[in-house]
């Protein structure tokens, strides 16, 4: 009998997460592990007790035809990362030391690389994650090491960075 690995269980569970997303570009999801054990989770959502996108019915930056990955202010929703990061504080999680998986799809379905943005990967920095797993538009996924963050930004820029949300998908 085969048996699923844990990184893929993990981001299987993270894509379920996702389908609560209330974002009209992507359903995106992210649980946090620590020793072993979800400790948090999050999707993309509108801030508690706001009207989200699907309750008005249009996504703001869409029709302020704002690229993915750019002008992040200008959205109604907290990105999955960011939600697992404050769920955890919310219920006095420490996720020290853990790690973050996150995956999803477009909401047409395609596959898409669920690398985070600037601002989501500022706060993993500072939450003290260790690593990243990110589901990839193959199929697969990608391990990133939160210390190399830091160590690339001390020699580059974040600017430099190679692997960002949004740069795959704003050929519309």
């Amino acid at each position: 009998m085969d048996r699923i690995d844990k990184i893929q269980y993990y981001l299987d569970i993270a894509k379920k997460i996702g389908e609560r997303s209330t974002c009209f570009r992507n359903k995106l999801g992210t649980i946090i592990i620590r020793n072993d054990q979800i400790v948090a989770t999050g999707y993309i959502g509108a801030c508690r007790k706001t009207k989200d996108c699907l309750e008005r019915e249009e996504c703001l930056r869409d029709k302020l035809e704002i690229n993915h990955g750019e002008r992040y202010e200008i959205c109604r929703s907290v990105h999955a990362e960011q939600n697992a990061i404050i769920n955890a504080a919310r219920s006095g999680a420490s996720i020290l030391g853990g790690e973050m998986y996150i995956s999803g799809i477009k909401t047409n379905g395609e596959k898409i690389d669920t690398f985070p943005c600037y601002i989501c990967k500022k706060m993993i920095i500072n939450a003290g994650l260790k690593r990243v797993i990110c589901s990839t538009k193959n199929g697969e996924y990608e391990i990133f090491s939160v210390d190399e963050w830091v160590n690339d930004w001390k020699e580059k820029d974040i600017l430099d960075d190679q692997k960002k949300y949004g740069l795959d998908q704003n050929n519309k």
